[in-house]
């Protein structure tokens, strides 16, 4: 994507816009590219962060009681200018000296250095602590090789509070340091950011594949692997992190730290195996983050931060603070239990013997193999979610007729049950009363005593209860335009004396002429609807996956028992 805005005037025009959005909390530094906290404060330390843009809410976002004073900030990627850096320091400046926190990279130790110079010389103390929380980038006997990451967010917390407390200078920057010390980061990167102006990516990264260990500026990571689920990425971020952790009697907070484009919910998926693997190594989180600290423009990426604590640094940590970017009321640290939301429709049952059993496990095959092309179809008009549903739906059902099934019909009525849960939106309540009222058709017959006729019956019944719930009409280029053509050929075969194989796979070849139809339909329902034209010679996600359905059925109840 393209970050909106010009390149340069990017650095004044969101600041600018932050600070009116946010001005009860902050103001800007007259003359500098800075913000201050709101009120003003008397022999205070104040803490001042800063860095290049690009990496909200650090780090103007930081800034407010309990945290930072102040915060300056660059170009974007790019360290703010000495001048500015003073400026900035000169106006939070409020008698007890200025600690200065950021990270550890080259353009801001000289231009830091250079304004703390400048401050020393009109009578100022100051101290800096450095950043050097990132793993990757440097070995662990040269920790003032590494770069400072996500681990700001953490050392930055500790020494606001230090200062809010009203420690003095020495003593914050002591602390500081001891949770510098203490912090580690690793982090992984799916895909590149780009800069304001700019059309294309600074970095890019294969679609199939991870950097680990790259940086918040895309530096190169320490070696590229292929895409990993959340619960792989989970454990090469622990794998990464456990040795290189200072010795502590097992406390931490853990930050899973956004770069700018990876979703909450992706992360918080991550974050139940980080949990798990540290409970297994010992550690106790006492205060989980997840969520978006210190970014990097639009990077796809994680980055996990573990801050190990002593009595000291649990006290500052649970300190209350309120900033733009992270308010903290001040609880008092323990630790976060793990939950485990253990889905039993999902849960792995024994395969069964019966017939129910074998339609169902082979519809779940075909609908498996087709599951990129049903979201393919669904994409075109809708939302591209149709595959992905139905195969949630359909294991969730095969492991409910297993589990709860010890006849026919019970076994549809639990995987109707089970569809419907897993799957939710309109096809996982379409199909969930397919099934169910399909089983509730037959109920108190054993296989044997289900007939054609039975069967028609069966299918007649739970067509009308879908056609009640979903309100669709033939035509309508919907589910039921496959559907509705298999009752009418399934119940003619009954009519015929054909057996359940024959009467199904004849139905079942009709179903499947009717979906290929569909692509001759426009949608009237739904929010294909409102895409219509663009379905156009594409058939129906959902009469597709119907067609796949019961032709995988029909097979099935053609092999003998």
């Amino acid at each position: 994507m393209t970050v909106l805005g010009a390149a340069e005037t990017f650095k004044r025009d969101w600041l600018d816009g932050f600070v009116t959005a946010y001005g009860r909390s902050v103001r800007k530094v007259p003359g500098a590219y800075g913000v201050l906290r709101r009120e003003e404060t008397e022999r205070k330390v104040a803490v001042v962060i800063g860095g290049g843009c690009g990496h909200y809410p650090a780090f103007a976002g930081l800034v407010g009681p309990g945290l930072a004073d102040g915060a300056v900030v660059g170009d974007v990627f790019t360290s703010p200018s000495a001048e500015q850096v003073y400026r900035t320091a000169r106006a939070a400046e409020s008698g007890a000296g200025v600690l200065f926190g950021y990270g550890n990279y080259q353009g801001d130790v000289l231009h830091f250095g250079l304004a703390a110079r400048r401050l020393a010389a009109e009578g100022v103390e100051s101290r800096t602590i450095l950043v050097t929380d990132d793993i990757a980038s440097g070995p662990a006997d040269a920790p003032e090789r590494r770069r400072g990451v996500a681990g700001d967010f953490l050392v930055f917390k500790i020494a606001g509070a230090a200062a809010e407390r009203g420690d003095d200078l020495a003593a914050v920057h002591a602390v500081a340091e001891k949770a510098n010390s203490h912090t580690r980061t690793f982090g992984v990167a799916f895909g590149g950011c780009t800069l304001p102006g700019a059309s294309a990516p600074l970095f890019t990264v294969g679609e199939s594949e991870m950097e680990l260990g790259l940086g918040i500026h895309g530096e190169p990571g320490v070696r590229t692997v292929g895409r990993l689920s959340a619960r792989e990425l989970a454990d090469e971020l622990v794998d990464g992190l456990l040795p290189e952790l200072p010795v502590g009697d097992g406390r931490v907070v853990v930050l899973l730290n956004g770069l700018g484009r990876t979703k909450y919910e992706e992360m918080f998926a991550t974050y139940t195996r980080v949990h798990e693997r540290l409970a297994e190594a010992g550690l106790s989180p006492l205060h989980t983050e997840v969520g978006e600290f210190v970014t990097s423009l639009d990077m796809a990426g994680v980055s996990l931060s573990i801050l190990v604590l002593d009595d000291e640094l649990a006290e500052l940590y649970a300190a209350p603070c309120d900033t733009p970017g992270y308010r903290s009321a001040g609880a008092a640290l323990a630790q976060v239990p793990l939950e485990s939301t253990v889905d039993s429709l999902l849960a792995e049952a024994e395969p069964g013997q019966g017939i129910v059993d074998r339609a169902l496990t082979a519809a779940l095959h075909v609908i498996e193999d087709g599951e990129a092309e049903l979201g393919r179809l669904d994409a075109v008009a809708a939302d591209g979610d149709h595959g992905l549903g139905m195969t949630r739906g359909m294991r969730a059902a095969v492991a409910a007729a297993r589990r709860d099934g010890d006849s026919p019909s019970t076994a549809l009525l639990a995987a109707g049950t089970g569809f419907a849960d897993a799957a939710g939106g309109a096809s996982g309540a379409l199909y969930g009363v397919l099934l169910a009222e399909t089983g509730a058709g037959i109920q108190g017959r054993s296989g044997a005593e289900i007939t054609a006729e039975v069967l028609a019956n069966a299918v007649d019944g739970a067509v009308t209860a879908f056609v009640e719930l979903g309100k669709a009409e033939p035509g309508e280029k919907t589910m039921l335009d496959a559907i509705e053509p298999f009752r009418l050929a399934l119940r003619e075969q009954a009519e015929a004396g054909a057996d359940v194989p024959q009467a199904w796979q004849k139905a079942a070849q009709v179903a499947v002429s009717a979906a290929e139809a569909t692509a001759d339909l426009l949608p009237a329902k739904g929010r294909a609807a409102r895409l219509a034209q663009r379905s156009k010679g594409h058939p129906d996600p959902g009469a597709t996956s119907f067609a796949l359905l019961v032709t995988a059925v029909g097979q099935a109840l053609g092999k003998e028992d």
